[in-house]
């Protein structure tokens, strides 16, 4: 125990009076450790912001969409499918009606989303059209009428050309004025405005009050020329019936499309739960990648400290041979050294905590100036995480010059000086 106290006290004497060589030593160390700090941060930041978004729609939907067969929902070959113009036109409003009959479900709504030009007056504006079902204000409470009304089934099965629209695609069209009862063209078409929706904002930077709201059939038929759907949305009545649900949706839709062998869904089942699940595996793997990365930074810097651990040894061979020829041993020597580098690296990895909090919060107060809010969480594990790197980068980088002084003999220590 006084050998390893002694070992201790000789490392830090060691640090002190080097504080210019030390200083410099730990650049890249403290680079490397506010890099961990402010990965992990931002990582919990977006996430916890994504989630709650999605938790927005609600903890009690399950949504159906389209999705390409023999793929995976979350895969890179069904969102390559989808991105680069593959569609998948099997979803129909019959078998969103279908589903709607299980027990567990209260109300639903399908929808298909475009993009069009929509003019008033002088004034165009390229939006996207929500072409959704009557049952939207009921499955989405978000969706709250400002001023006139939503749009009812009888609309939608009478191919009726009217719109809904967000409060801000309101506010660019129509300013101050009015907008209930005047007319509105969508791909040259005349739609009556029958409502305005309340503010909402963005959900993961999609604008909703930017949306115009029209009858399913309406934008089917009348705009894009289709009699599909690429999404339905139930809300359920019993949560902890959520997996029983899903299971009883998935087989209802093989049945409605024929499918034998769950490969060939050309559909996908999600509760909110699963995706959370899912958030949950993609930012584990995104962040062991991001930590791979920023790892270069903490090897970049445990070498530097080999390299000054390396030349201190040099330095004070006649310390080590005099030590050794008044006693002593191996491990007392090598317990120095090892010390030496992981006080080195700890105190790099404790500067390093300090800058990577500092950028985080510097960082937190410009998004929220810019009118986002995402918060760099900090957490403890965090910040055990990137001391434990750092003490672990010391104890890796000076292990090779601890066990070098070790074996010094005191005769070739004592001739050198």
């Amino acid at each position: 125990m006084h050998e390893i106290i002694t070992s201790i006290r000789l490392a830090l004497k060691s640090i002190r009076s080097n504080a210019g060589r030390t200083f410099f030593s730990l650049i890249g160390i403290i680079i490397g450790v506010a890099a961990v700090i402010i990965v992990l941060s931002l990582g919990a930041g977006v996430k916890d912001f994504i989630v709650s978004q999605v938790e927005s729609f609600g903890t009690d939907i399950i949504e159906i969409e389209v999705k390409t067969p023999k793929t995976a929902q979350t895969s890179a070959q069904n969102v390559g499918g989808m991105v680069g113009g593959a569609q998948v036109t099997t979803l129909k409003i019959e078998d969103a009606e279908e589903v709607a009959e299980l027990p567990n479900v209260s109300d639903w709504y399908g929808g298909i989303m475009n993009q069009e030009i929509i003019s008033y007056e002088n004034k165009n504006k390229r939006i996207y059209t929500m072409g959704v079902t009557e049952g939207v204000a009921q499955v989405d409470e978000k969706t709250e009428i400002d001023s006139g009304r939503m749009f009812t089934q009888e609309d939608d099965d009478s191919l009726k050309q009217v719109v809904v629209l967000g409060s801000g695609l309101k506010e660019l069209l129509f300013e101050n004025e009015n907008a209930i009862g005047k007319n509105v063209k969508i791909k040259g078409r005349s739609f009556k405005v029958i409502g305005v929706l309340k503010e909402r904002g963005a959900i993961s930077f999609f604008d909703f009050d930017k949306l115009a709201y029209i009858p399913l059939k309406t934008l089917q038929k009348k705009i894009m020329g289709v009699d599909y759907m690429t999404f339905a949305i139930f809300k359920i009545k019993d949560k902890k019936r959520t997996e029983l649900t899903v299971l009883e949706m998935n087989e209802i839709m093989r049945e409605q499309h024929d499918i034998e062998d769950p490969d060939d869904d050309d559909f996908a089942v999600m509760s909110i739960a699963e995706a959370k699940d899912i958030l949950d595996q993609v930012f584990t793997i995104l962040n062991i990648l991001l930590l791979s990365l920023t790892s270069i930074s903490l090897i970049v810097g445990g070498v530097g400290i080999m390299n000054v651990m390396y030349v201190t040894i040099l330095e004070r061979f006649f310390e080590i041979g005099l030590r050794k020829s008044v006693g002593a041993r191996k491990t007392g020597i090598l317990a120095q050294f090892l010390f030496e580098a992981v006080f080195l690296t700890l105190l790099g990895g404790i500067a390093g905590v300090i800058l990577g909090l500092l950028f985080s919060l510097g960082a937190e107060y410009a998004i929220s100036k810019l009118g986002y809010f995402l918060e760099f969480k900090v957490t403890l594990g965090s910040i055990l995480i990137a001391l434990s790197f750092s003490t672990l980068t010391g104890l890796i980088f000076g292990m090779y010059p601890a066990l070098k002084a070790a074996r010094l003999s005191p005769m070739e220590a004592l001739r050198k000086e």
